[in-house]
């Protein structure tokens, strides 16, 4: 897995109970930031599916949450790392309905709508690593 960032909150997905200690973080960080509750209940649902993902598809693995900046810009970011059996065909992940188990295909195409950045990589054997951002409006 990736080494956290400075500053970054770790937090282990290891089992069930981890998802709601992260959406828990989640939304206390965005609150302390101040965005609205229509853009905590994006991210949160966003991670929510991410950390899901982590669990079933990678084996678990780690979310990391870090404030961000981009000139007067404000954000929150989170990346998701596991040492999973990694994704072959990323674009094909990426479309709605698509699930290599038996969900419904919506949480990497539904997790890249509720964020502003979202960022993919994989390799079969590699693990996976999802990055989202969700910018404050100014």
């Amino acid at each position: 897995m990736n080494a956290p960032a400075p500053g970054a909150m770790v937090v282990p997905l290891r089992l069930d109970e981890d998802m709601v200690r992260l959406r828990q973080q989640v939304r206390e960080q965005l609150v302390a930031q101040g965005f609205s509750l229509i853009d905590q209940t994006k991210m949160v649902t966003a991670a929510s599916e991410l950390a899901r993902n982590t669990l079933r598809y990678g084996g678990g693995g780690e979310a990391h949450l870090l404030h961000v900046a981009n000139g007067m810009r404000r954000g929150l970011q989170l990346v998701f790392t596991d040492d999973g059996p990694g994704i072959d065909d990323i674009p094909r992940a990426l479309t709605d309905g698509y699930t290599s188990g038996g969900g419904m295909g919506l949480g990497l195409s539904g997790a890249k709508r509720l964020a502003d950045e979202f960022d993919i990589t994989s390799a079969p054997g590699a693990g996976t690593t999802v990055s989202i951002t969700k910018w404050k409006p100014y």
